[in-house]
C-alpha cells in the first residue's frame, strides 16, 4: 500500500502561482507512473498532468499546457506540480495518483488506471 500525501495548496489570486507536492515514504516510488488529477465542486475528477517513472516523459490536459509543469524527484520520493498563471477555473481539490509501472516507461492519463491516491489538497484561485 503506497501512501501519498499532498501539500502546497492554498488561496491565490488569478495570475499567481502555487507549487504542489506529493510525498511518500515508499522506496518503490521510482517504479510508479504518477499523475495529478483535480475535482471541482459538482464536477467529475479530471486528468491534469502525468509523468512516467523516469521523469522524462510528460503529458498535460490541453487547458494547462504551457502553464503547469509536472516533475518528480525519485531520490526524494516526491512528485511536484508547478502551477503558473492560475485562473479561477483551476479552482479544485488536486489529487496525486500512482500506477505501478515496473515493466513500462509510459505515462498514464486514465483515472481508472491508477492504483493509489492521495487525500487531496485544495487550490482556490480568486478573480
Amino acid at each position: 500500500q503506497v501512501q501519498l500525501v499532498e501539500s502546497g495548496g492554498g488561496l491565490v489570486q488569478a495570475g499567481g502561482f502555487l507549487r504542489l507536492s506529493c510525498a511518500t515514504s515508499d522506496r518503490t516510488f521510482k517504479y510508479y507512473g504518477m499523475a495529478w488529477f483535480r475535482q471541482a465542486p459538482g464536477k467529475e475528477r479530471e486528468f491534469v498532468a502525468a509523468i512516467n517513472k523516469f521523469g522524462d516523459s510528460t503529458y498535460y490536459k490541453d487547458s494547462v499546457q504551457g502553464r503547469f509543469i509536472i516533475s518528480r524527484d525519485n531520490a526524494k520520493n516526491t512528485l511536484y506540480l508547478q502551477m503558473n498563471s492560475l485562473k479561477p477555473e483551476d479552482t479544485a481539490v488536486y489529487f496525486c495518483a500512482a500506477k505501478f509501472a515496473y515493466y513500462s516507461s509510459s505515462y498514464y492519463y486514465m483515472i481508472d488506471e491508477y492504483d493509489y491516491w492521495g487525500q487531496g489538497t485544495q487550490v482556490t484561485v480568486s478573480s
